[in-house]
């Protein structure tokens, strides 16, 4: 079963999809579109290059999660929406013929926030990833006992080099940037990203330094013996072994699957549902 965002980009990619698979023996599939799978909302307004330039930074020092674009959403917002579209999808899981796998056709952010959900990461995990790239497979199995493992290896700023923060930051503020604000400025050519560039550069090695605190934190409460067994059990689960962080993310299936080189920039994931 494949679930696709009404967006033409994502709708786009799941037809390449279907293209590659539909003359394939054995297999049978249905398509629904879901209007609960749109990206963000960064607004509808035309806005003059100036404007774009505040938003922009504000969000970056502000967080991506929690800032709300102007006339549009936050990353909050769209966790509502998924949070809405799983309780549709553990319904589905309970019917008898529901199909053993599930391809969701999304967007980068939305991908990142469905995660977040499903695995119940803290909001200083989801600030901490990257941006995923344009038509990247994020692949979900179900293990033993009915547990979802995220097996795509998912890439944090904390995975970066301090040297290369600076050159990964120009491009992925460049690109997201850039993208999101086509078709929303009166005057695109003057937009100047250096700013927002900067603020993002400031943000995130923030976001580094609380990360090393709280590891450091706990790693010492760690190590204090069983008194306080209680308090590591209820410690930020960025640093617990046993849930599904990023840091379970181990599979990097860059190599096993090539999208086409006409497929769209949008998300593909696949989700198995548990077994009945």
């Amino acid at each position: 079963m494949f679930y696709t965002s009404p967006y033409s980009r994502a709708r786009q990619t799941c037809n390449n999809i279907i293209e590659g698979i539909k003359d394939l023996p054995g297999v049978d599939y249905t398509i629904r579109e879901e209007t609960r799978m749109r990206e963000q909302d960064f607004g509808n307004f035309q806005a003059t290059p100036e404007e774009m330039e505040r938003i922009w930074e504000e969000r970056a020092h502000y967080g991506h999660f929690f800032y709300r674009i102007p006339h549009g959403e936050s990353a909050a917002d769209v966790y509502d929406r998924i949070a809405s579209f799983n309780e549709s999808l553990f319904r589905q899981f309970q019917q008898d013929d529901f199909p053993n796998i599930l391809v969701l056709v999304t967007h980068g952010i939305w991908a990142r926030v469905f995660l977040m959900k499903w695995f119940r990461w803290s909001y200083e995990e989801f600030e901490s990833l990257k941006n995923i790239p344009h038509c990247h497979y994020l692949i979900m199995k179900r293990h033993d006992g009915g547990k979802f493992f995220l097996k795509t290896r998912l890439l944090t700023w904390d995975d970066v080099d301090e040297d290369d923060i600076d050159a990964q930051v120009v491009k992925e503020v460049g690109d997201e940037v850039c993208f999101n604000s086509q078709n929303k400025l009166t005057n695109p050519e003057d937009l100047d990203i250096s700013g927002i560039i900067e603020a993002q550069k400031i943000a995130i090695r923030q976001l580094r330094e609380k990360n090393k605190k709280i590891k450091e934190a706990y790693d010492k409460i760690h190590s204090n013996g069983n008194g306080y067994t209680d308090y590591r059990e209820k410690m930020v689960s960025r640093f617990k072994l046993d849930n599904q962080s990023v840091v379970n993310s181990v599979e990097n299936l860059s190599g096993q699957l090539s999208p086409t080189r006409n497929f769209s920039p949008s998300i593909s994931g696949t989700l198995s549902p548990p077994s009945r």
